[in-house]
């Protein structure tokens, strides 16, 4: 797809995006015990996650004919195509039970495999991040670029604690005890997909994390290489999207937050 059709097609999709958050917004404060489900250990789900999901499918549906879904909440069968859209209809769930706001639509699309468009809203403050293969990055329409940082000093990191995979766990704390005495603090919001865009927009100089599912990074993925930014593994190949493993920083600290990871997870 051509870089015009892609902005064409990134501001359809924000439009989608932006419309699927007034729903969510309707809901948020009003979710009961019994309204909550758990999918898993420490992964909740809401009817809110579901209906947000189906809303946005359908949504997307009508601007390529036959694409394929990757979504959260399963609400479609993935298949394979030469486009597919990669959706989280509410990353941070937990948060959004809980009142906290941090929370976040997250749609992508893929082309023949390669991440080519990227939508982030912030649903709380209606922020809304945006970027597409060879447009730059956006954020409310300015330009956004990755924090000019150079020194480990200078940081503030990003991170995500695991909640069920804590096969990795003595070397992520590893990694967070060194981050937390060589830079200004480390915080944890949440929602990767936050997470992502604020690396993006400079608020955070890089992210690391590990058990991340391709709904959880896929539009922070595009918004940060297209700000300028660099996305590694936690060993610093290129696998981060298939493997959940993720470090995306701007490019004066990645080589300095890499000395730090790297050693760690190839040892774990």
């Amino acid at each position: 797809m051509k870089k015009e059709e892609l902005e064409i097609l990134c501001c359809k999709t924000c439009d989608i995006a932006i419309e699927v958050a007034k729903f969510i917004k309707e809901q948020a404060g009003t979710l009961h015990q019994e309204d909550i489900e758990m999918k898993a250990f420490n992964n909740l789900v809401s009817y809110v996650d579901k209906t947000a999901e189906k809303m946005i499918i359908e949504r997307l549906g009508t601007l390529i004919p036959n694409a394929a879904f990757l979504a959260e909440e399963d609400s479609v069968h993935d298949t394979v195509a030469d486009y597919r859209w990669v959706i989280d209809p509410l990353d941070g769930t937990t948060n959004f039970i809980h009142q906290l706001p941090f929370y976040a639509i997250s749609i992508a699309l893929e082309e023949k495999g390669e991440l080519v468009l990227g939508v982030i809203l912030e649903v709380k403050s209606g922020d809304l991040f945006y970027a597409w293969k060879d447009g730059g990055a956006w954020l409310n329409a300015k330009p956004i670029k990755v924090s000019a940082s150079k020194e480990l000093s200078e940081c503030l990191v990003a991170t995500g604690f695991p909640y069920y995979n804590y096969n990795s766990l003595d070397a992520y704390l590893r990694c967070f005890r060194s981050f937390m005495l060589t830079t200004r603090g480390l915080r944890r919001i949440g929602s990767a997909a936050l997470d992502l865009a604020y690396v993006a927009c400079g608020r955070f100089d890089f992210f690391f994390e590990y058990s991340l599912q391709k709904w959880d990074v896929a539009a922070g993925i595009v918004l940060v290489k297209e700000a300028g930014g660099i996305v590694t593994d936690l060993t610093g190949t290129d696998q981060y999207y298939n493997n959940g493993c993720i470090i995306a920083s701007n490019r004066g600290v990645f080589d300095k937050a890499l000395e730090v990871i790297k050693p760690e997870f190839l040892e774990d």
